[in-house]
């Protein structure tokens, strides 16, 4: 079958949005999902600074949601045609950690995410010259009308749900709220700091209001702290003098937690010194050079470690995330910014300086109509957040 896609070409070039060709149909334990929307994570836009280790052309994209419309069925694929699904992370299932739930952690995380996929799996996905395109990306490849996944990574949701903006949950809001709900395991009593307001740390400002957890946002830029500001954060800052005095008196004696999304070595020193005895940073975003750490910033018991995809089962976080946003306690729609998936540069450029939280691509054909045609609430939606300054975020 043709469709249109994404591609990657090259690692300074813009996308082009081209028809390829799916060779084989999906084989047991995979789906063929029609996207009706696909976010656009920094993760995607990193490829271009990866030294050539993720292989391109390809098509990326590894947030989306969608339609199954057809299964290659084969043991343990409970999801079938007709049901719709959200997209997240490619394991394994069988090694010690995806057996231990906790698939973040896969031993094979990073060549079945981000390095070139199943070596076993010829190429499936080819040009209009005939040139195969690189395996899938996070297992998915979701910048197209068509995506071939493993069922593994596929999370049924309820048809009622917005489909079109749900991709970014598989992702950067499964990140930033797994890391408050899972990592840390925060609830009433508990308070938290969050170090940048972008996708992932306002994703963590919102599971923290619905969790009860007392929070603090840090970011440079006023317009994303009075977004976090109106998800129940206090907001500061980023340039507050004695900034982790003022969080310390803000946290009644220092934070519990702490959620670093900027990998900004001055702020990570500055939330360790914010940190209670015993308290824990968590970091998301990955760190470009190496980490110094301040005399005392890690004495009385504080704790530093790395969370990958929020510590998330997706098939349990994604469920509960959208039953949030359903009692109207994690409003994740207010970040989102859809664009035509041929307006893929223009979203890439967008966020890139800070204009949009999340942008979400439509795929050419009306993912969009689609998704508000089967039930969802146009009033229920509210508009996009106003542009934005760039951000420290990922």
């Amino acid at each position: 079958m043709r469709f249109r896609a994404a591609v990657l070409r090259g690692y300074e070039d813009p996308f082009t949005v081209e028809e390829v060709t799916l060779r084989t149909p999906p084989g047991p334990g995979e789906l063929l999902v029609e996207i009706a929307g696909a976010g656009m994570c920094r993760t995607d836009l990193a490829v271009r600074r990866s030294a050539g280790r993720s292989p391109l052309p390809a098509v990326l994209g590894h947030e989306g949601a969608g339609v199954v419309v057809r299964s290659g069925g084969g043991p343990g694929t409970a999801i079938g045609v007709g049901d719709h699904v959200v997209l997240s992370f490619d394991s394994c299932g069988h090694c010690r950690n995806c057996r231990g739930a906790a698939p973040a952690y896969c031993d094979s995380f990073a060549s079945l995410n981000l390095f070139g996929g199943r070596a076993e799996e010829p190429p499936r996905i080819v040009d209009a010259a005939g040139k195969a395109l690189a395996p899938r990306w996070f297992g998915q490849s979701s910048f197209a009308a068509y995506a071939l996944v493993p069922a593994r990574n596929a999370v049924r949701v309820d048809p009622g749900l917005p489909l079109e903006l749900l991709g970014p949950l598989g992702c950067g809001f499964l990140t930033g709220a797994g890391a408050v709900l899972n990592t840390f395991g925060a609830g009433p009593g508990d308070t938290l700091v969050v170090l940048g307001a972008g996708a992932v740390g306002l994703a963590a400002v919102m599971a923290a209001g619905a969790a009860g957890v007392q929070t603090v946002a840090v970011d440079r830029h006023p317009g994303r702290l009075a977004l976090a500001e109106r998800f129940g954060a206090v907001p500061l800052a980023a340039s507050t003098a004695g900034l982790s005095e003022r969080i310390r008196r803000l946290t009644d004696g220092g934070a519990q937690y702490a959620l670093d999304t900027t990998a900004s070595p001055p702020l990570i020193n500055d939330a360790l010194r914010a940190l209670r005895p015993t308290g824990t940073l968590g970091l998301v975003a990955r760190l470009p050079t190496a980490l110094s750490l301040e005399p005392g910033t890690l004495d009385r018991g504080r704790a530093v470690r790395h969370i990958c995809e929020g510590d998330a089962v997706p098939g349990l976080l994604i469920p509960r995330l959208t039953a949030l946003w359903q009692a109207g306690r994690f409003p994740f729609d207010q970040l989102i910014r859809t664009y035509p998936l041929a307006d893929v540069n223009e979203a890439e450029r967008d966020c890139e300086a800070g204009r949009v939280v999340k942008p979400v691509l439509i795929p050419d054909g009306g993912g969009h109509r689609r998704g508000r045609a089967r039930g969802t609430s146009p009033t229920r939606r509210t508009p996009p957040p106003p542009s934005l300054p760039p951000t420290e975020t990922p």
